[in-house]
């Protein structure tokens, strides 16, 4: 009997798979402490810097108004959908897609793990956002844009701030 329930165990849980779980949950847990929440116009010259004022006609009132409806500015976000995807950090990327979680097998076109996208280096969130928006839907694969920003007057999301 209790042969048996040992079977079980590794069936329901391989040590591989245990071990790749405890990994997944600590880089999450180190990435969160490194997580950061922007204010607006901190956030703007960051995006500034990185030259995403104009890339693929969006202009950086567009990013920082994404940014804000997706996850209010916090590089920590992580969304928990039900068919066990997420999306992940400043800008909501889908793991459905674009990055890698250890939920769910998709394309990882951004070709790196979701848990890269949760802290305040935005490096590896903007080199995937210019990916997205590379599609043909653009922006306008974020629904929080479409509903929130797109056609909109977004130019007080970066009035006052420096560059």
């Amino acid at each position: 009997m209790e042969a048996r329930s040992q079977a079980l165990r590794r069936q329901l849980c391989p040590p591989g798979i245990t071990w790749l779980a405890l990994a997944y949950l600590l880089s999450c847990l180190l990435a969160s402490s490194k997580a950061k929440v922007f204010s607006r116009c901190e956030l703007a010259k960051v995006l500034n810097d990185f030259g995403l004022d104009g890339y693929r006609g969006y202009n950086l009132a567009d990013w920082v108004c994404l940014a804000y409806y997706t996850s209010g500015f916090n590089t920590a976000a992580v969304d928990h959908e039900a068919d066990g995807s997420t999306n992940n950090g400043i800008f909501q990327i889908s793991s459905r897609k674009w990055c890698k979680n250890l939920s769910l097998n998709g394309p990882n076109i951004c070709r790196l793990y979701c848990s890269d996208l949760l802290n305040n280096d935005l490096k590896d969130s903007v080199i995937c956002v210019m990916k997205i928006v590379q599609e043909p839907q653009g922006m306008g694969y974020w629904e929080a844009w479409r509903h929130h920003c797109q056609g909109r007057d977004l130019t007080d999301w970066v009035d006052g701030c420096d560059f």
